[in-house]
């Protein structure tokens, strides 16, 4: 803590900005209703803002940056300004540019959201210099609160419980070192103006308590350009407790009760649910009461978060106040039957809470499940890309999708990669967790790597279910987390069933006069019942190369045949949502069966698979569809465009066909340079796999290759 000379200082200080709070309290109290808001913020937040503004009748402004130009919260909203390019720097995160846009669009205020502007205290000051209303506390707490080492002697002394630790204004390594020593290892070495995870360590023992603190001071430097720490008692495997409050403008306090974002990943929250799950009555109580004091503290008005770390005995201590609204904030709505952000509408119009704290109970369960482009395999590394496919359970009352993209979006770089926020609620924790399995199962993306299949196997982890969550959830489970499933032999049937079936449907869409060689998976004609036709399917899972043998027994009824086991398959696809309806040897099963490039995309209820059908032999790695000589279609389809003519120079990567195929445009490419010999189709005609398409031979030169300039 700094010296008592600094502290004494520091409340003096606090007490006047008390009294300049009071007073802009009752000033703000008499403002008039809210009738125009923007939104600085994108994505799904913005577009969950702007749900809850169109309920109210309240007209809403966004801003964009290039890059979103064409995304869902710009859509949405009434009114929507370009605000510059990509980078969130020159665009979200520019005060002056944002507050142009408040001006010339006649918002009378702002809602920050969660993340760019909403816990920056320039901002919410430049908000009140111009005269709009900032929907967030003070400044005075964002800036209290934003600083940990002051959030700490202020919770400390307003009788909050504050972890052991150093939160001193001393950062020579010697006098670091020495705390620790005081403190005792293991000990958690933290960046004072840290969040998100960054800037933060744990010291095991002291001979590497340097190594870390160097890691931990260089990341928050690039982080926060300050590199000041404090230490901390590090407790093993805590849970991670937060409690949702709120403060008018009239000196109401209210506690929503607890959430657990206990499972993280990079000490970043991953799954959350509201309530915790084993806390008692009374510590429930005591938590929401502890949180108000904190809020008590910094005269917060608005929606915050205290958070809390909670040891084995539930015992608990302050950790940090999040002074914006939580990304996880629809948990406790679920549980609440409350409006967050209508209530953030309200108090800061100046209106007193909708709620008084004898009127909140808390209502059954619920989880809320972040779905993120990431490869959990890659150590949940981050991915960018495009939504090919997206198909999400239905929304209801017990059901919610939080989401700020649409099938046919793409993911950005610049930006963080949340796809979405799926939220169930149920009358308890266990019947919430089949719901919240059951949903996973019908959230299917295609086109980028996700965490959804990650998230279905931590709903059914035991030790998950049983609720014996903590911050090394994931590592201490990490074996039966990230374990390999085994192919179901019922899941091999249906893509055999798809394939053939989705072959004999192109088959009839772009031809009714020239036979397939396999004519009764093409056609379901009679004319050769006697004599049962065979087709084999190659197909990759993974590592694993598997080779199934269909037989045509007549219209939709085959005979599937792998590993020795044959297996009596019946069933149909239907084209408009993928759906596909299988019987297996007398048992009916349902999956959606997506066909992207040469890959199949299966999604059961059970966990979702993906096959990809292998090049074929005469195909060259290198390019899609190309042999040796020319170019072969990779599936059966239409021709297009044919972009060449004989005697054509082509250079490798050249498209030379354009095919429709499997519902999707594919472009076929040249391998290699050369010279175009023959081209067999022309556009509209109907080909099958394999059929070659165009050959070439390479051209003779007598010139060396020429040295690579960046080499």
């Amino acid at each position: 803590m700094a010296s008592s000379l600094t502290y004494r200082n520091f409340m003096l200080y606090r007490s006047l900005e008390k009294t300049l709070c009071l007073l802009s309290k009752r000033y703000a109290s008499t403002a008039e209703p809210i009738n125009k808001i923007l939104i600085a913020n994108r994505g799904e937040i913005a577009c969950r803002v702007m749900r809850t503004a169109r309920k109210m009748g309240i007209q809403t402004v966004a801003v964009y940056s290039d890059a979103d130009r064409n995304s869902m919260h710009v859509a949405m909203a009434d009114e929507s300004y370009n605000i510059g390019p990509a980078a969130s720097q020159l665009s979200y995160l520019d005060h002056n540019k944002v507050l142009e846009v408040a001006r010339m669009s006649g918002a009378q205020a702002v809602h920050p959201g969660y993340g760019f502007l909403s816990e920056n205290t320039e901002f919410a000051e430049q908000c009140q210099r111009d005269g709009v209303i900032f929907i967030g506390p003070p400044s005075s707490a964002i800036r209290d609160m934003g600083i940990k080492s002051t959030s700490k002697a202020i919770m400390s002394a307003a009788g909050v419980p504050v972890i052991e630790g150093y939160h001193g204004e001393d950062q020579t390594d010697a006098k670091l070192a020495e705390e620790a020593q005081k403190i005792g290892f293991p000990v958690m070495i933290k960046a004072v103006r840290g969040g998100g995870g960054k800037g933060m360590r744990i010291a095991m023992s002291e001979k590497e308590f340097k190594e870390q603190l160097e890691s931990a001071r260089r990341e928050a430097l690039k982080s926060f350009n300050n590199q000041e720490m404090l230490l901390e008692k590090y407790i093993a495997t805590p849970r991670h407790v937060e409690v949702q409050v709120f403060g008018d403008q009239h000196g109401n306090y209210v506690y929503l009760f607890e959430r657990d974002c206990s499972v993280q990943r990079r000490h970043q929250k991953i799954i959350e649910e509201a309530p915790a799950p084993g806390i008692s009555e009374a510590v429930r109580r005591e938590l929401g009461e502890t949180a108000v004091k904190a809020a008590r503290a910094v005269d917060y008005v608005g929606a915050g978060t205290v958070e809390f770390i909670m040891d084995a005995g539930q015992n608990f201590y302050f950790m940090e106040m999040n002074t914006r609204l939580q990304v996880e904030h629809p948990v406790t709505e679920m549980v609440t039957g409350a409006d967050l952000v209508e209530w953030q509408i309200k108090v800061a119009a100046g209106e007193k809470l909708p709620m008084m704290q004898s009127e909140l109970v808390l209502q059954g369960h619920a989880f809320e499940a972040r779905i993120y482009a990431e490869d959990p395999d890659n150590n949940f590394m981050p991915g960018a890309g495009p939504l090919h496919h997206l198909s999400t359970p239905p929304a209801d009352a017990a059901t919610r999708i939080e989401t700020g993209v649409r099938q046919g979006d793409e993911v950005s770089v610049h930006y963080d990669p949340m796809i979405a926020k799926l939220v169930v609620w149920a009358d308890d924790r266990q019947s919430a967790l089949r719901r919240l399995r059951s949903c996973l199962s019908e959230y299917n993306i295609v086109g980028l790597k996700t965490n959804v299949k990650f998230l279905s196997d931590l709903s059914c982890n035991e030790a998950f279910m049983e609720g014996k969550v903590h911050t090394d959830f994931i590592p201490q489970h990490h074996d039966e987390l990230f374990r390999t499933h085994e192919l179901p032999e019922h899941v091999l049937c249906q893509v055999a069933l798809a394939m053939v079936l989705e072959e004999r449907q192109q088959t009839r869409v772009h031809s009714l006069t020239t036979p397939d060689p396999f004519s009764p998976f093409s056609f379901g004609c009679g004319t050769r019942l006697n004599h049962k036709q065979k087709k084999t399917l190659e197909l990759n899972s993974g590592d694993q190369k598997l080779s199934i043998v269909v037989t045509y027994n007549g219209l939709n009824d085959f005979t599937v045949t792998f590993d020795g086991k044959s297996h009596h398959v019946k069933g149909q696809m239907a084209p408009l949502d993928n759906e596909l309806t299988c019987e297996v040897d007398g048992t009916i099963t349902k999956a959606k069966v997506v066909m992207r490039g040469n890959t199949y995309h299966i999604f059961t209820k059970d966990g979702s698979y993906e096959l990809s059908v292998p090049t074929p032999k005469f195909i060259e790695a290198a390019g899609d569809g190309v042999a040796l000589s020319g170019a072969v279609a990779p599936m059966p389809g239409v021709i297009e465009k044919v972009a060449v003519a004989v005697g054509d120079k082509v250079a490798a990567g050249d498209p030379l066909i354009i095919m429709i195929a499997m519902k999707m445009e594919y472009v076929i490419r040249a391998h290699q340079d050369g010279v175009v010999e023959a081209v067999l189709y022309k556009a509209g005609d109907n080909v099958n796999k394999d059929a070659q398409l165009v050959k070439f031979v390479e051209e003779e030169s007598d010139k060396k290759p020429a040295a690579d300039e960046d080499d």
